[in-house]
Parts: C-alpha cells; structure tokens; sequence
C-alpha cells in the first residue's frame, strides 16, 4: 500500500526513478531500523513495480537482508575503505538511469555535500527534480497502526515526567534528573530517542534547547524539561515546567502564558484548517501579553518516526505554512517564551492527534505548573 502510493506520486511527479536518502522515509518504506545513515545509503525507488534496489555498506548487509524489505541489495565497501560513489555509479548504470528522468531527496542531514555534488555531476541531465518531501507529505497521515504507536510513545513518555517529578530534590542535578527520566522511558520499553532532551533550571532557564548539566537544583528554583520518548521510532514529545518550592510570580506568570497559547493552538486544530490558523490564535494570546518578540520557535511541528538528530516532519503550524491539517496527522505543540535579558522562559509541550472530532492531546498529565515541596 505505501510504496504503491509512492510510486504513484513518482510518475505523478513526471519522474521515472526517486533517489532516497532520508532514513525515515527507509523506514515507511522497507521498515529499516539500521543505524547505516551514519554513511552513504540510497534506496532506488521506480515508478513502475520493479524491486526495490538499496545500496549501503558492508557493514549492513546482515540487517538488511534479516529486517527490511529490500528485494535488491547492493554493497559497498567491506573489510578496507571504499568509494560508495563509484558503487553507486555501477548501480544506476545497471538500472539506466542516466536515460530517464530521476528526482533526489536532498534532505538537510543524511547526505554529504561532496557526495551530493558527485552524484549531481555523474546524473547530469538524467537528475531533473529534488522533491525533498514526496514520500514525507505521503506519510503525515498515520495510519491506526501508527497512532497506537503514538499512543505507546504518548504512555512512556508519562512515565518520563514520573519519573523526573520523582527524581526533583533540593541539591540534585540536571543530569540527574535526565537519567532518570531515560531509565525510566527504557524500562518501560521505550527506544533511544532521536534527539537529546532539554533540561534547564535556574539561571539556565533562558535556553531554549538546553542539555542537563552537572547544575544542582537548589530551593526555590524553576526548571524546565522537555524530551521525547520513542516506541519503534514514533515519538510523542512532552514538557513541564516544574519547580522545588512555590515559584516566583514572574514565572507563574509566564507559565500561564504559553499554558493560553498552546490551548489557544490546540482548540484551533481540526480537519481542514490551513496550519497558519492554531499558529495564529497561539500567536495572539503572547502578543496580548506582551511578550510576541520573546517567540523564537514554532508553535507546533509534524512528528515522525525519528532518525538522530531529529523526529520532526516538514510540516509546521507556523507563519506562511503551504499545509492544511488533516486527520491523523499529529502534532508536537510548542508555543515558547524565552527571555534571555531576564535569564528566564517557559515552555510546555504536548503531543496532539488531529482526529474527526477537533484534537486529542496524547498526554495523560495536567499542563500545571509541577511543584515539589
């Protein structure tokens, strides 16, 4: 079903052969879990129903042949160095390539410049289209097999601010706080998330993608967490603001801002609403509050199943977005206030599933300010 969707959208785009680089889109499409981004892999997709072709490494050989759906597999390299451009070079002359009309992912991790350059020069007027997001817009959509990965993500990632509520005492460090959060995710059965969690306290809260660090929370004091928690890759993202002791009237305030504009955001996304309308409305309650210039990131991003250093997909709930939503599309809800001048900022953070019926936010916690005595 999905890889016939996509060669439909191949021919519709008037090309004969789509060159995939991105891992998540792998992923959709041949369910690859390998860590071979880390070098030069392509899967060779055709419009017609030819096998799938996929070049990687040697080091991948056995994962690919035991754990995906690649009908074709080419190799590279092996015990000394190798050039996968040339291994490349050998692939798309065996498949003609260089006479038809090929389209290229040219996503912003995932491919070197150099090889990128290369492979533009050997296709030459073959490579005719760059259509990063064909199979990405295909698959924001999710399937009820997705959401109820969404959902297993959504319920570890509960068990993650558990776990960091549990782990908030005066003296404790930010990276403390961390591991305890990513043990209790994994216990759980959860994966390795695809990107690192943010966790700020104190003067530290003006960062708006800070690491933990060996900071100790002292009495008193705000901090802010925010993570992802991944269940075969799908991801649900989650973020609190907590505090040791009752928190400054500042921060109360603060808080209660991006709490108005995530609901604003999220009483706004239903099917068929262009994504600028929930950014807007988020928009309007900071700016009501005085605060619009101190906005330095989306309101809301498509997640996806995720590859380091990140899960989200192109669409985004933000000024001039091209998208409208849909159901089963969902949503990382993210409306910030970062004020660097007074050290200080707020950010909370749900996963939400467009549905039928409006939206449906994916955590079972309240958006409360967490106070621990």
């Amino acid at each position: 079903m999905r890889l016939a969707r996509v060669r439909r959208a191949i021919a519709d785009a008037r090309l004969d052969w789509l060159l995939v680089f991105h891992p998540v889109s792998m992923h959709w499409l041949i369910g690859t879990d390998a860590k071979s981004f880390q070098s030069f892999q392509c899967l060779l997709v055709s419009a017609e129903a030819k096998p799938l072709v996929m070049l990687t490494r040697d080091a991948e050989r056995n994962e690919m042949l035991q754990d995906s759906l690649v009908e074709d597999l080419r190799i590279w390299g092996g015990g000394e160095p190798g050039d996968p451009i040339a291994a490349f070079a050998q692939v798309t002359d065996s498949l003609g390539l260089r006479r038809q009309r090929v389209g290229m992912e040219v996503p912003a991790y995932y491919l070197h410049p150099r090889h990128y350059v290369r492979i533009k020069d050997m296709l030459g007027a073959a490579l005719v289209a760059e259509p990063d997001n064909l199979i990405h817009d295909l698959k924001m959509v999710k399937s009820p097999r997705e959401i109820a990965m969404v959902r297993e993500a959504g319920r570890i990632a509960d068990l993650g601010i558990d776990a960091c509520v549990r782990t908030i005492a005066e003296g404790c460090s930010e990276l403390e706080i961390a591991g305890a959060v990513y043990q209790a995710m994994l216990s759980a059965g959860g994966g390795l998330p695809a990107s690192a969690i943010n966790l700020v306290t104190g003067d530290r809260l003006g960062f708006s993608h800070g690491s933990p660090t060996a900071r100790r929370l002292g009495r008193g004091e705000a901090g802010n967490v925010e993570f992802g928690a991944a269940y075969n890759r799908y991801t649900a993202t989650i973020g609190r603001m907590f505090s040791l002791g009752e928190p400054s009237a500042r921060m109360r305030d603060l808080h209660a801002v991006v709490r108005r504009a995530g609901d604003a955001c999220i009483a706004a996304m239903r099917p068929g609403v262009a994504a600028t309308v929930p950014h807007e409305a988020a928009k309007r309650v900071i700016a009501e509050a005085g605060l619009d210039r101190h906005r330095c990131h989306t309101t809301a991003y498509g997640i996806a199943p995720g590859f380091p250093p990140y899960w989200g997909e192109p669409i985004h709930i933000f000024g001039g977005s091209r998208y409208t939503l849909q159901a089963g599309m969902v949503f990382s809800v993210v409306p910030p206030v970062f004020i660097g001048e007074e050290r200080l900022g707020a950010r909370i953070t749900d996963t939400v599933l467009v549905t039928d019926a409006g939206a449906e936010r994916i955590s079972r916690h309240s958006r409360d300010f967490i106070v621990v005595e």
